[in-house]
Order: structure tokens, then C-alpha cells, then sequence
């Protein structure tokens, strides 16, 4: 029978933790001033993260690890059940409808965590030469990455397939991959760029391009600015923040809940949110750099790139300086999809770190953790 060793906690890497519970406080005090049935929302999908979280950690996850291209193959036919049975909202199908209960799913939040997994499989059964990957193993690991950017794309989900495919390709430039096809790759995007926004491109997707860098902003950006320019170096009272409480600024509980944060705590509370996610994002790199296991450096290095991705995009979108596009505030914008997914991927690095050691023992001196 199986005992949990309080020794492997040893191993736990408490820091991550503490790093998420002020987001997660700081997300629901803000949603509860504007909707307090969301709060009531945001908090039951917190306590869905925490179990989901537990379930995660205490799989075996390495002596699992020929479960995981089952894992990744099963979403891609999630996405394209989309395709055939999917939903449609505001003229996009990226949902599919649970039977006998009125609630849906959305495929691509699922594909993240999966094709994080997927990478960190393949890249640890053929690690990187010291010279970087060469086309033949580039090419195999960019069809596990472009497979789910393809689907995606069709839904269309533009924002979301453009986030898988900076996470993948970020790994591969952070594992390692000959200079040469770096260069191929970004004289490829040079040349096909205009290309693709001539005929790619749907038109309102064309229309956040335009407005972005034209002089004058969106409604929803000019919002956005005015509450974080009126909330000054401390912030305002909950009366007196007209953007929010008035209705001015829209969708404030998620896309645009850091401008909301501003207008309510000022710069030196936006400021501290920032600092967060900037240490969270060292901590994560450092977990990187310092481990030779493979599974470790890729599920860790992925999770910073998309904090990091997520973070800058939504941020430069509420002042102005990136396209608005629908990517939350990692762990602080509304939303239970998003949230559950970061912390099921911090379950799985935990679970790697944490595990490790075990796993070497429980392999009794080899060098294989699968």
C-alpha cells in the first residue's frame, strides 16, 4: 500500500505558493466590489483549483509519462470535435456543450497544459546535442506545436493559438535550436508578414491591428487609460472610482481588471502586483536553469514564458501599447478556465520537483525517472 513520506515535502516548493495567495486575495476583493456574485464564482473555482491542484500533485506522474501522448492526442480530438459539434458565441466556435447539464468546455485552455506535457516528453527522451537541435528533430517537435496553432487558428482563437506557439517555440529557443534556422524562421516571418495580414487575417481582427496603431485608441482603451491616470500614486476610494463603479470601463473584472486594480490602489499597488509576477517568473527561470532533469526545465521554463506572455500582453493592452485581445491577467483576471490551468501546470512542477528524489530511489539507481 502506498504511504505519503512527509520527508518528500522537503522537496516542495513552498515560494510558488506564497507568490499566487496575494493574487488570489488582491483578484477577489476587486471582482467583489463590482459583482459580488462573481466573487461568490471566482472563489468556488479557487476551491476547484486547490482539489484539482491535490488530484495533480499526487499522480506519478513520471511513472506515468507514457500516458502523456495519450493525454495530448486526446485534446487534439477535443479541438476538432469543435469543428464538428462546437458552439458558436459571437461568431466563434471554441466551445463544446456537456450533455445533460448546461455548461460547456473550452478545448483550447485544456491544449496548454497538455502540450506543455508533451514537450517536456519528447524533449526528455531526445535531449537537445550541445549545438542545438538540427532541422529533422525541430520539424517533429514544431508538428506537436503547429497541430493544436492550426485548430486553434479555425475557431477562430487568434490570441489563444499565438500564446501555445510562443510557449513551444520559446522552449525550443530556450533548450536549444541551431542558429541557422532561427535565422530561416525569422527572414520566413519578415517576408510572409504582410501576406498574412492581407488574407489571414478576419476583419475584426484586422480592425484591433488598425485601430492599435492608429493615433486615436479604442472605446475600451481610452477607458482603461483614464481610470489608471485618475488613480494617482495610492488610488482612490471605492466611491469615488467613477470608471469602475459607473460602468465606464468595460469587461473590468477580466481584461481589463488591471486598470481597475490602478484606479483602486494607485501605482504603488500596481506596482506591487508587477513585482509579483516578476519574482514569480525569476523563481521559475532559476528552477530552470539550476535542474539538468529535462521534465523540470521545460514544465518550469513554460510556465514563465506564459505568465510573462499573458502579463505583458494584457498590461500593454490596458494602457495602449499591444492590440486588444482577450488574454487574462494570469491568476488575477475573472475566470475559472484560466486560473484552474496555471495552477494544474504548477501542480505538475510541483510534483516533478517535489517527486524527484523519490523517483530516483524508487528506480533503485537508474538513471531513467520513467
Amino acid at each position: 500500500m502506498w504511504r505519503f513520506d512527509k520527508r518528500i515535502l522537503a522537496q516542495f516548493d513552498f515560494f510558488s505558493i506564497i507568490l499566487i495567495i496575494p493574487l488570489v486575495i488582491t483578484s477577489n476583493w476587486l471582482i467583489g466590489e463590482v459583482v459580488p456574485s462573481l466573487a461568490q464564482k471566482q472563489s468556488a473555482y479557487v476551491g476547484v483549483a486547490v482539489i484539482a491542484f491535490l488530484f495533480v500533485f499526487l499522480l506519478p506522474i513520471r511513472r506515468m509519462s507514457w500516458f502523456i501522448p495519450l493525454i495530448y492526442w486526446a485534446n487534439i480530438l477535443l479541438l476538432l470535435a469543435v469543428e464538428f459539434f462546437g458552439h458558436s458565441r459571437l461568431g466563434a466556435k471554441r466551445w463544446i456543450n456537456i450533455p445533460f447539464i448546461d455548461a460547456t468546455i473550452q478545448p483550447s485552455e485544456f491544449v496548454k497544459p497538455a502540450l506543455i506535457l508533451m514537450l517536456a516528453y519528447l524533449i526528455h527522451k531526445n535531449p537537445p546535442p550541445a549545438d542545438g537541435y538540427r532541422i529533422k528533430d525541430f520539424l517533429k517537435i514544431s508538428f506537436y506545436i503547429l497541430l493544436p496553432f492550426v485548430l486553434i487558428v479555425k475557431e477562430p482563437d487568434l490570441g489563444t493559438a499565438l500564446v501555445l506557439m510562443l510557449i513551444g517555440y520559446g522552449v525550443l529557443f530556450y533548450i536549444g535550436v541551431h542558429w541557422k534556422i532561427w535565422a530561416t524562421i525569422l527572414a520566413v516571418i519578415l517576408l510572409v508578414s504582410p501576406l498574412v495580414f492581407k488574407f489571414a487575417l478576419h476583419d475584426y481582427q484586422k480592425t484591433r491591428i488598425t485601430d492599435f496603431i492608429s493615433e486615436k485608441p479604442s472605446y475600451h482603451v481610452q477607458q482603461s487609460i483614464i481610470a489608471i491616470g485618475s488613480g494617482g500614486l495610492t488610488g482612490k476610494s471605492k466611491e469615488d472610482a467613477t470608471q469602475t463603479q459607473m460602468r465606464f470601463l468595460p469587461i473590468s473584472t477580466s481584461d481589463f481588471i488591471f486598470a481597475f486594480l490602478v484606479e483602486r490602489s494607485g501605482f504603488l499597488g500596481a506596482l506591487a502586483i508587477i513585482l509579483i509576477y516578476v519574482v514569480m517568473i525569476l523563481h521559475l527561470m532559476s528552477l530552470s536553469i539550476y535542474n539538468t532533469d529535462y521534465f523540470i526545465k521545460v514544465v518550469s521554463v513554460s510556465i514563465a514564458f506564459m505568465i510573462f506572455i499573458y502579463m505583458g500582453v494584457n498590461i500593454s493592452m490596458t494602457i495602449g501599447f499591444a492590440p486588444v485581445v482577450g488574454v487574462p491577467l494570469p491568476m488575477f483576471s475573472y475566470g475559472g478556465s484560466s486560473f484552474i490551468n496555471f495552477i494544474i501546470l504548477f501542480a505538475i512542477m510541483q510534483n516533478l520537483i517535489t517527486f524527484r528524489y523519490k523517483d530516483m530511489y524508487d528506480a533503485r539507481g537508474t538513471k531513467s525517472f520513467l
